[in-house]
């Protein structure tokens, strides 16, 4: 698959860089044209960082956000690809530091692929491309992440993962095993990795739970925190991981006290 360069011929010059903490930084969002990763992206252009937008199939989308963090004075380019090719996941990240010009320094690993099939449902396929998008993308992407990074420099990894699953959902069968598989990735890549690259995960609960009417509003005042989760609030925990060395390995979680242990 061809991974090119979107360039807006409307956007013109570009608008003075953000200013902010990661303003020197440059990231890859995964899955980044839409929802939690679209926040995300968003975030780390107000920041400062350039910030390189990967999409599957949402071309449209992510167009729009790469013009609208131009428009808000960021930096931002459009990658797209399937991360379920392996070839694909483990060259986008030398692709987008070539379009940026600079190595990446963050890799936010948020695109995820999603089935609902519980374990008699689950066939060979399923399971395949469950865990090629939830698992072996982020351990690919994360090759091609160090691979491009200098030898003298510090770089994060972010890996979003699913509260839900971390605590058992059979419901979703393969993709919650995936997703624990995700959380075993990111400690030992923290491992493998270090010192120079600091990997953590966000477990996010119901973020951006759609309106499901009484069904919400029960497991919402069944919460411990008695709300949903903001997506500020995953903002910030992305923001603290970015911006304090010493921290890998770890996992937080923003469910609202959900799926306390």
């Amino acid at each position: 698959m061809t991974i090119d360069r979107f360039v807006d011929p409307d956007d013109g010059d570009a608008d003075a860089p953000a200013e902010g903490f990661l303003a020197s930084r440059t990231a890859l969002v995964t899955g980044a044209a839409r929802r939690v990763g679209r926040a995300l992206a968003l975030a780390l252009a107000a920041e400062g960082a350039h910030v390189v937008i990967h999409h599957h199939t949402a071309v449209d989308e992510a167009k729009a956000l790469a013009k609208e963090i131009r428009h808000r004075g960021g930096s931002a380019d459009v990658l797209p690809g399937d991360l379920a090719d392996a070839a694909v996941a483990r060259a986008l990240p030398a692709r987008a530091a070539e379009l940026s010009g600079n190595p990446l320094d963050i890799l936010v690993n948020n695109a995820a692929g999603f089935v609902r099939a519980d374990f008699a449902a689950t066939d060979a396929a399923t399971w395949d491309r469950l865990h090629a998008v939830n698992l072996r993308a982020p351990f690919l992407l994360a090759q091609g992440f160090a691979a491009q990074l200098p030898a003298k420099w510090t770089g994060d990894i972010v890996n979003l993962n699913d509260a839900r699953s971390l605590v058992g959902d059979p419901e979703h069968f393969a993709y919650a095993v995936a997703k624990v598989g995700l959380q075993g990735l990111t400690r030992n890549l923290a491992r493998a990795l270090a010192p120079r690259i600091e990997v953590n995960e966000i477990a996010l609960g119901a973020v951006l739970a759609p309106d499901a009417g009484d069904y919400l509003h029960t497991t919402r005042d069944e919460l411990p925190a008695g709300r949903f989760p903001h997506l500020d609030e995953v903002i910030s925990a992305m923001m603290f991981i970015l911006g304090t060395r010493g921290v890998s390995g770890q996992t937080i979680r923003i469910d609202g006290g959900q799926f306390l242990a």
